[in-house]
């Protein structure tokens, strides 16, 4: 088992608390949603028993996997939704982050009325080019609208991903124009920061970081989060 993660995870949300605190915030509003993703769940059981409460997957099988492995949790869909798994997802996870377009929101939304369940959403943002995926912010409005015309959905604000490589400053005003773009739409959730620039994500008003290998160490299939 690796060691640390208990240790790892301790450390990180205070330093998560320090920073929000610095900007005048209380750290009870911004949550930590430990990224599993090619983690093995005894790493992640680590953090939770810790006390992470919140656990983000990227891939439906790998969750479908894990999820029966681990303490409690709220479980977070944070990958691309494909409509045809749209039902799956709403089945297994309590959050859905990664709402991208009109299509993916209609199909969670029957998915989650043929559940009986109300299901929060998240309107994911593009605010960077190397992104695929994600809303571009001047097509937002149009867009939560659709979501909240779904009886079933919840939309409780945005999420987005910053640009990778970038230094802080253009991260810093990418992730200002996923505030702007809250603020237009409306919602309490901006879901913005992630290993390398939660901090930037903190300052920009995030109340909802996704980390992965800051948490856990890199993942088993050598890649990075």
């Amino acid at each position: 088992m690796r060691e640390g993660v208990e240790e790892r995870y301790r450390a990180l949300r205070s330093a998560i608390d320090e920073e929000v605190r610095r900007e005048g915030r209380d750290p009870a509003g911004v949550t930590l949603v430990g990224v599993g993703k090619r983690q093995p769940p005894e790493f992640v059981a680590q953090a939770i028993e810790a006390g992470l409460t919140d656990l983000g997957e990227s891939y439906l099988q790998e969750a479908r996997r894990k999820f029966p492995l681990l303490p409690a949790v709220r479980k977070h869909f944070i990958g691309h939704i494909q409509s045809n798994k749209a039902k799956a997802i709403a089945a297994t996870f309590d959050v859905v982050q990664s709402v991208d377009r009109a299509e993916a929101g209609i199909a969670l939304g029957r998915a989650a009325q043929e559940l009986g369940a109300t299901l929060p959403v998240l309107l994911q943002l593009n605010i960077t080019p190397s992104d695929r995926f994600g809303c571009r912010p001047d097509e937002a409005d149009q867009l939560a609208e659709t979501l909240r015309g779904q009886a079933s959905l919840r939309l409780e604000g945005v999420m987005a991903m910053g640009p990778a490589g970038a230094d802080s400053d253009a991260i810093s005003r990418a992730f200002e124009l996923a505030a702007k773009t809250l603020a237009r739409i409306g919602g309490s959730t901006l879901s913005i920061g992630m290993s390398g620039d939660w901090r930037e994500a903190l300052r920009a008003g995030s109340t909802m970081v996704r980390i992965g290998e800051g948490l856990f160490g890199p993942r088993t299939d050598g890649r990075h989060t």
